[in-house]
């Protein structure tokens, strides 16, 4: 059976990432310049840094503790799908991939610049406040040990 639709009509209107999608949209158009210039010129085709950003933003909406879990969830989830702008047929990559490819984003510092983007234009909005600020500690812990790993023998 053929049946032709779109993950974004999945996503109820009402979704609070349909408002956060332009933001994040407008903050990776500004840093267009940057992620272009990270693209390899020869050599298999890479994830596109913008996927792998926005990725991240979901990582930490949703809570999502590995890279391993961010992908299962990519491969499933209809709405992270309409978030990425992968169709339904889209091929997900690979966790480890995405951690490889992820090194770059660190090294050029997109990411920083992304997130600084991002919280500039929520600013705007007026959707951030000092008022009060609750994040999820492990997350943070994870994210912090992730070069620290040595293997024990």
């Amino acid at each position: 059976m053929l049946c032709l639709v779109s993950p974004e009509s999945f996503v109820p209107a009402d979704h609070p990432l349909r408002q956060i999608k332009p933001l994040a949209d407008q903050a990776l158009q500004r840093l267009s310049p940057k992620l272009d210039a990270m693209y390899a010129q020869l050599g298999r085709p890479s994830i596109p840094p913008e996927r792998l950003l926005k990725a991240k933003l979901l990582q930490a909406f949703f809570t999502l503790r590995s890279e391993t879990l961010l992908v299962e969830a990519i491969l499933y989830n209809l709405l992270f799908r309409w978030f990425l702008d992968l169709n339904l047929t889209d091929a997900v990559w690979d966790h480890s991939s995405f951690s490889t490819n992820q090194e770059r984003l660190i090294t050029h510092a997109a990411a920083q610049e992304f997130f600084g983007e991002l919280a500039d234009l929520a600013r705007e909005q007026g959707w951030l406040s000092d008022a009060h600020f609750t994040v999820d500690g492990t997350l943070i812990q994870v994210w912090a040990s992730l070069k620290s790993f040595a293997p024990k023998w």
